[in-house]
């Protein structure tokens, strides 16, 4: 893996397969955890298919959409939280983590699109 975001977005993944795993297994619950497995791995693979892009434009549709995934990350584990499917704990330690890759991917998205105006 070659960047900071690249790394965060695979570890986000791996925990989210994790999660999805144990819900599934533990708690029998599919369709919330469905939705944020979906996701939150697909976050991380639009931001290796940016580092292919062909134009600084693909490179930020791209960026976009890892980004819209993540804040769409975020509500489903909200929403895992108040159904009570996971503990307030174990949400805040996943939650604080998709909020970073998403402070991230906005910064990039930012500058990226900065540059595009130049």
């Amino acid at each position: 893996m070659d960047s900071i975001i690249t790394q965060k977005t695979y570890d986000f993944a791996l925990r989210v397969v994790k999660m999805y795993q144990h819900l599934s297994q533990e708690k029998r619950e599919f369709v919330l955890s469905k939705q944020v497995l979906r996701l939150g791995t697909s976050i991380g693979a639009n931001v290796v298919e940016a580092q292919g892009a062909i134009s600084k434009k693909d490179f930020s549709a791209k960026i976009s959409i890892a980004y819209k995934e993540a804040l769409e990350t975020k509500y489903w584990l909200k929403l895992l939280l108040d159904s009570d499917y996971i503990e307030e704990k174990a949400f805040r330690s996943i939650f604080d983590d998709c909020e970073e890759v998403c402070k991230i991917l906005y910064a990039i998205l930012k500058k990226t699109r900065m540059n595009n105006e130049q």
